[in-house]
């Protein structure tokens, strides 16, 4: 019972100081039969995990936006050409903008916040950033994919696209916003678990009963940051889809007018999702190890500072959803 007492005792102080360490070394911990050893092929066959994740985050972002413009019967427009009305389909195009918009995004946050010192320093450097290639030092090259993309880059791109979207469709800013925002934590949640595949973008070392160990990175047992990410994310959509599905039924059974705080196009479904994943993002980076060096002196690290202003963001969308409704 005694070492019972002293186990618990030592994990709720680890637990209480675990976001606070950072250079530790692997004599400096006592390893838990819990701990994950985690080291997966990044491949499923000729498949990277990392792109596969991607892949069914934004299908099945793809496959919840359908159902919510054809629900509100948003997807088709009429538009008259020659002389004849036809129904034109405004929702499919709708995709390419938003793939276009996220990649983009991401891959030009990623090398303008975290490694400009890179990507602007030299030509063939700043055709890496845009071509998924990496010159060698015999001047030939290789194709590698995209290596490293930002979240807050792909979210700034998202909002561009869409913008773009909506000049192209004629469709309601606020309906559209809030509709993606409804389907994005699903494609966030995916793309955190790819990160976990590849073993990138990992946590701070601890020794919290359910450590992994990066057997790639290196063999301290460490917070499963992509993990925390992941989990928030899927929980953080179906608190989105519990909002929306309740909106939808006071319609419907006309206990509340057209317009309320949790209907679509008031900007609320905006709001809460950059609310939700930023203000989550900020706070778990204290588990997360910094991504590049000049961050090691930093007060808060670029992620949490890119973080702020969509928070802020968020908030004021949500506020001024209240207000209009």
């Amino acid at each position: 019972m005694i070492q019972i007492s002293l186990y618990i005792s030592s994990i709720i102080l680890h637990l209480s100081s675990s976001m606070m360490v950072t250079n530790l070394h692997l004599s400096s911990f006592i390893f838990h039969p819990l701990y994950i050893n985690w080291n997966p092929s990044l491949t499923l066959g000729p498949i990277r995990w990392y792109s596969l994740c991607w892949l069914i985050g934004l299908a099945l972002a793809y496959i919840i936006v359908r159902k919510l413009f054809y629900e509100q019967k948003i997807a088709v427009r009429t538009v008259t050409k020659n002389g004849k009305k036809e129904e034109e389909n405004v929702f499919d195009p709708l995709f390419i903008y938003c793939f276009l918009g996220i990649l983009i995004g991401a891959r030009l946050g990623h090398c303008l916040f975290y490694q400009p010192d890179y990507f602007l320093t030299s030509g063939k450097h700043f055709v890496e950033m845009l071509l998924p290639i990496h010159f060698l030092q015999d001047g030939s090259w290789k194709f590698t994919g995209y290596e490293g993309l930002a979240s807050h880059g792909g979210t700034l791109g998202l909002i561009i696209a869409l913008m773009l979207y909506v000049r192209w469709s004629k469709l309601k800013v606020w309906t559209v916003l809030d509709n993606i925002a409804i389907a994005t934590p699903v494609t966030a949640c995916f793309i955190r678990l790819g990160n976990l595949m590849n073993s990138e973008i990992i946590g701070k070392p601890t020794d919290v009963p359910w450590a992994f160990i990066f057997e790639r990175v290196d063999m301290l047992p460490r917070h499963p940051g992509q993990l925390y990410e992941a989990i928030a994310y899927a929980i953080f959509f179906f608190i989105g889809w519990w909002f929306y599905r309740r909106s939808v039924d006071k319609l419907t059974s006309k206990q509340v007018d057209e317009l309320s705080l949790i209907s679509v196009g008031t900007g609320f479904y905006f709001g809460l999702c950059l609310t939700l994943i930023f203000t989550f993002r900020f706070f778990i980076e204290w588990t997360k190890d910094i991504q590049e060096d000049f961050e090691a002196d930093m007060l808060l690290n670029m992620g949490q500072l890119l973080s702020i202003p969509f928070i802020i963001i968020g908030i004021v969308c949500m506020v001024r959803a209240g207000k209009k409704s």
